[in-house]
């Protein structure tokens, strides 16, 4: 990290930013490696593009389930045991992935990989929001959020050369070599973090639970975050096929366009975090929005295309999807109370995965695989992501302003958010 990062966190805070992005770049990994092994289990298991968004829907459905379930158990833990507890789940689903013989056993594997890894997230925001003031969350947020780039940079590109040599499990199996080494690291090195356990109310899990879901500030953030997964639950898992059969990718040169964009995403993404902080949350994720709306317009509606012009699209449209997703992530950490973080960031996490797996099944019933194995119907998928785009805009500005009111009424000298 910089010297300015240096200056402005202590060594354990640097440490917990570090694991945080490795953990959460292994449970992007595991997931967004589907997007790219797409177009080889496609021809691999012979299944249909309804059966493969199945696949990637499965695991956001059990996610959701899960974290649900456990949102009311959230803040009554030890938040370090509760991480420990979900990644070692996490990955023994991910190995079941690894050891997949056919298509059912390849969901059955997914159905426990998000039953565990869902939640994963919503854990890691609690934990940032616990250790770190909301004027160093965009920052926080912007190192974390590099994990989808390094993904791109080192895993998928890596992923598919396995998956190229010794087939589509080999990802899988790389996955839970890294989840193992990284879980280990957490056990030893990461402390206790337990201060919420200090202001909890009296009740059972499943009254705190209700109480979450019925505070009318939590529920707009549920709402903005339905919205909020669409657009990469419906692009990615089909991004793979996309690019091969429409825009003439060769398959061979996957690898490089997701190399060169998570490097572009490296650069940007610790950029956004702090560029967010300075000129606030919402600034930025209105600007992120309208980049991601022009970009899915542009890239749903070419035809074969020179790969030199996709790569500078593509980081477009990865540039304005981060913008939204570092500032919406930082904008959400301040709205429920310190008491309410788990639970609320379980629910969030829920919430975004169920949208996100209807999001995937929708997509895989609007676009169609021709007999040459093109997709049809690219276009009208990129409309319903730019609508559902602008809707998020404006759920977002309610929002923004909650926040914003949120934070003068404990500093009045705050500047806004």
């Amino acid at each position: 990290m910089s010297t300015e990062t240096q200056k402005t966190f202590t060594g354990y805070q640097i440490f917990i930013i570090s694991i945080l992005a490795f953990l959460q770049f292994t449970v992007v990994l595991d997931f967004m490696v589907l997007s790219p092994l797409g177009a080889i289990l496609l021809k691999e298991l012979s299944i249909s593009t309804v059966q493969f968004g199945l696949v990637v829907s499965a695991y956001a459905f059990s996610a959701g389930a899960a974290g649900l379930l456990a949102a009311g158990f959230a803040d009554k833990f030890d938040r370090k045991k509760l991480l420990i507890f979900f990644y070692t789940g996490f990955v023994f689903g991910t190995l079941l992935c690894a050891l997949a013989p056919d298509y059912n056993f390849l969901l059955m594997a997914r159905i426990v990989t998000g039953i565990f890894g869902g939640v994963i997230g919503s854990i890691s925001y609690a934990i940032v929001t616990d250790l770190f003031p909301i004027e160093k969350r965009g920052r926080v947020m912007g190192f974390v959020q590099m994990a989808f780039a390094l993904s791109q940079v080192i895993g998928i590109p890596i992923g598919l050369y396995l998956a190229n040599i010794w087939g589509w499990h080999s990802p899988f199996q790389m996955i839970v070599g890294l989840s193992t080494i990284v879980g280990i690291i957490i056990f030893f090195k990461m402390k206790p973090i337990t201060a919420h356990l200090l202001i909890q109310k009296e009740g059972s899990a499943f009254q705190h639970l209700r109480a979450i879901i019925a505070t009318p500030a939590y529920l707009r953030g549920f709402a903005a975050t339905t919205l909020l997964a669409t657009g990469g639950f419906m692009l990615m898992p089909f991004g793979s096929a996309y690019g091969v059969h429409n825009l003439g990718i060769p398959l061979e040169k996957l690898p490089l366009l997701y190399m060169i964009t998570g490097i572009c995403m490296l650069i940007f993404s610790p950029l956004i975090g702090s560029l967010s902080d300075k000129i606030g949350k919402y600034k930025m994720f209105i600007a992120g929005s309208a980049v991601t709306c022009l970009m899915t317009l542009i890239y749903c509606n070419l035809g074969i295309t020179p790969l030199w012009i996709i790569i500078i699209l593509n980081i477009l449209l990865f540039v304005g999807i981060t913008g939204r997703m570092i500032s919406a992530s930082a904008l959400m950490t301040a709205v429920p109370d310190p008491r309410d973080r788990g639970g609320f960031m379980g629910v969030n996490a829920s919430v975004q995965q169920i949208a996100g797996g209807i999001a995937s099944l929708i997509a895989g019933m609007i676009v169609t695989e021709t007999a040459t194995g093109s997709l049809d119907n690219y276009p009208l998928l990129g409309n319903v992501v730019v609508g559902a785009v602008v809707v998020t805009v404006l759920l977002m500005y309610q929002i923004h302003r909650y926040v914003d009111a949120k934070t003068r009424a404990s500093n009045p000298s705050a500047a806004s958010v």
